[in-house]
């Protein structure tokens, strides 16, 4: 994994590198980790997240970074359509999911403007490159119209909640992450929320690249959040 557990998170090419060689180490107990650390609640967090799509059925529908398939097999369930895309191989590989999956960079990926009816990434947002451009490429790929779901890690505000959630994600995960699977992997989950900008900064970022309606749920007590935006009736992104 190189850079990921120096003192400075990795940027650039470097980060892209590092991000993709951890998570096809820890492809193989990646389910079985997220399970235990969340507590089961990474499912329901999934499930609002579809929820919040609001697509008929039948609808394509675009998994950034979707791993080994867990929003992939939700999506599947509401009678949905997934492709999923993934910059590593090993969590591809791992998938137990039916949909189309395709390796690829989310900064440009190789679909034609307006495919999706919508996009969904689980926890991704983080692991970006480039959030704005990220942004600006599922602006093109989404219909007009289409809306947007986005799930990511997030630090409660609440003052007695930050300080447990900072000692189970900076010591505990960890812990638990060694036993089962990469001690450096589950080191860089906690740091690697240093990589979110503020959230209004995000959702400026979804307007500018052209969408609307953006807003912002805290799930859990604020240790997850939920973004949402609907891709505006203009084509072509202000960004």
């Amino acid at each position: 994994m190189g850079a990921l557990p120096g003192a400075g998170l990795p940027e650039g090419e470097a980060k892209a590198r590092a991000v993709r060689e951890m998570f096809d180490t820890i492809a193989p107990r990646y389910d079985l980790v997220n399970r235990i650390i969340t507590f089961g609640l990474d499912r329901r967090w999934r499930r609002t997240a579809v929820d919040s799509l609001e697509l008929s059925s039948g609808s394509m529908v675009l998994d950034v970074a979707c791993g080994t398939g867990d929003l992939c097999l939700e999506l599947s369930s509401r009678a949905l359509r997934p492709v999923g895309i993934d910059l590593s191989i090993g969590m591809l590989t791992h998938a137990r999911t039916a949909a189309p999956l395709v390796q690829t960079d989310a900064l440009e990926m190789p679909f034609a403007p307006a495919t999706f009816d919508g996009a969904i990434s689980g926890f991704a947002l983080r692991n970006v490159v480039d959030l704005g451009g990220l942004f600006v490429e599922l602006a093109r790929v989404v219909r007009p119209g289409g809306k947007i779901s986005l799930l990511d890690v997030e630090t409660p505000s609440n003052p007695l909640l930050r300080a447990g959630h900072s000692i189970y994600f900076g010591h505990v995960v960890p812990r638990v992450g060694s036993l089962l699977s990469d001690r450096d992997a589950y080191r860089y989950l906690p740091r690697s929320v240093a990589y979110m900008p503020p959230a209004e900064t995000t959702l400026s970022l979804l307007r500018e690249a052209g969408f609307f309606n953006t807003q912002r749920k805290l799930l859990s007590g604020g240790i997850t959040q939920l973004i949402t935006a609907t891709r505006s009736p203009t084509q072509g992104a202000t960004r």
